[in-house]
């Protein structure tokens, strides 16, 4: 209903639930880093394509990183005078959460989407075990964060990626537990 009484339509309905949950949206990317909120910054205004190397400086400084750290950190490429993100299969092949010096939740979430691509729930499941449980509700609500960015641009190829992890979350919640129980019975046995 509109604060009039009158009936509302749908669409008007709909931009209602977007702009709601639009804010709620942003609230959530204060439990973020500073480089992920760059590259969510970024994301919203490249997505994976290249965008000159003074605009990425000036937002790095905004958001308190620094274009060489996100590079180092291994999210992004510069070159030429051009930066862009990089996708997930483009991501280091040995990488691990728990020896990450600088551990971004952009990765973590690009990593788990590697992961689900790859080796299907049970490949993603054993990296989730890796993750805090903060660490995994934050890349969670990152991969839902970046879906709603897509689906807003019409990016159907990146949506698909970020919803395949959404959909999925609670099978690979399930089989994290299950490597994560096998280890503390491997443990336990050890001793």
């Amino acid at each position: 209903m509109e604060s009039d009484g009158s009936a509302m339509t749908v669409r008007a309905a709909l931009a209602e639930i977007n702009k709601s949950l639009d804010e709620v949206l942003a609230e959530q990317e204060g439990e973020f880093d500073a480089d992920t909120r760059w590259a969510l910054a970024w994301f919203d205004q490249y997505g994976f394509g290249e965008g000159p190397y003074g605009t990425a400086e000036t937002l790095s400084t905004a958001k308190n990183t620094s274009v060489d750290e996100m590079k180092e950190a291994g999210i992004l490429l510069a070159r030429a005078g051009k930066v862009r993100l990089l996708r997930a299969e483009e991501l280091a092949a040995d990488w691990d959460p728990a020896t990450d010096e600088r551990l971004t939740m952009w990765e973590v979430t690009h990593y788990l989407i590697r992961e689900l691509d790859a080796g299907g729930s049970q490949s993603a499941g054993q990296l989730l075990a890796k993750l805090t449980p903060l660490q995994a509700d934050a890349a969670r609500d990152l991969a839902y964060r970046l879906y709603s960015l897509c689906e807003r641009r019409k990016w159907a190829k990146e949506a698909l990626a970020y919803n395949a992890l959404v959909t999925t979350w609670g099978e690979l919640g399930r089989r994290a537990s299950e490597v994560s129980a096998a280890m503390l019975k491997q443990t336990d046995l050890g001793m």
